[in-house]
């Protein structure tokens, strides 16, 4: 086994970083800062990083077929012109519940937005329950929901043969497994396939590696752990040098590079002092896994 490597790549300090995507054709790194209200792009050349402010709580990015980028901002579908920094409405929902928000999101095997909603948080992981759904953005930019009773939308993806779509509710401390259907984006037959232990603490953002072994974030864990999604069992453990570890994601030249991201709000001065580095993106190198690139938006 090739030793572990791991480097703050950018310190700028997301309040919540979240929502790594690497993004080939530019060889860049993609995330989002949703409470600080930007979308940002780490370049591994210049390694420096590049920021568009934006006007509500921007939870997840993703590549868009048609070029630039698709978020979720606010409660809305949006689309992301890069260059000219132009961000318009593709679809709102949820008018009726001004307190919530759209957590993380995920393009599936098709070219579907997946992305679910919560209800803004007092502190962090402290809300009102039950407020949040799950959603789909399909390519002709309607809005189909899976259901509702959500406290935290988050991490998502799908097996390798694309027969089951993987999901978290944070607050759940569970990582789910539904069927999966591509050709419609249709989900049923939910199950728990991996419950969170104590010290694990709250399951966030997960990728899954070219093994089809899961790769959860764990909020306030500190880590990020492998699952097996067949027989349940956690395979590995990556501890980071902050707590709050949001999301991550494979990326690189081949894929052989984890990217993690962090969150420093809620954490007091004698915290960050510990933790100089809460809120950075993190590179994780020798794995000794690959992951699978992300599919673009085909809206």
């Amino acid at each position: 086994m090739s030793s572990i490597g791991i480097e703050c790549i950018a310190e700028e300090g997301c309040r919540i970083g979240e929502s790594p995507v690497w993004d080939e054709k530019e060889s860049a790194l993609l995330y989002v800062d949703i409470a600080g209200r930007k979308v940002c792009r780490w370049s591994p050349v210049t390694r420096q990083t590049q920021a568009i402010p934006v006007d509500a709580p921007v939870s997840s990015v993703a590549l868009r077929k048609s070029g630039g980028y698709v978020i979720t901002l606010g409660t809305r579908f949006a689309a992301l012109k890069w260059e000219e920094e132009l961000v318009s409405t593709i679809a709102q929902v949820e008018k009726d519940k001004p307190n919530n928000r759209f957590n993380d999101g995920k393009v599936d095997p098709a070219g579907r937005y997946f992305a679910g909603t919560m209800a803004e948080e007092t502190r962090p992981a402290v809300l009102e329950r039950h407020q949040g759904s799950l959603y789909t953005l399909f390519s002709d930019q309607s809005v189909v929901k899976h259901f509702d009773q959500v406290d935290i939308s988050n991490g998502l993806d799908w097996s390798l043969d694309h027969k089951i779509f993987f999901y978290i509710d944070s607050l759940s401390y569970s990582v789910d497994a539904f069927d999966y259907d591509l050709h419609t984006g249709k989900i049923g037959n939910r199950r728990s396939i991996y419950k969170l232990e104590k010290e694990e603490s709250i399951p966030d953002g997960m990728c899954i590696d070219t093994e089809g072994k899961l790769w959860v974030a764990c909020y306030d864990g500190g880590r990020v752990i492998r699952l097996d999604p067949e027989t349940g069992k956690r395979l590995q453990t990556v501890k980071l040098p902050v707590d709050k570890t949001t999301s991550c994601c494979f990326g690189g030249r081949d894929y052989s590079e984890m990217y993690v991201t962090s969150a420093s709000d809620g954490m007091d001065k004698e915290w960050l002092s510990r933790q100089p580095q809460a809120g950075g993106i993190f590179k994780i190198t020798g794995l000794g896994v690959k992951g699978v690139p992300p599919y673009p938006f085909a809206g």
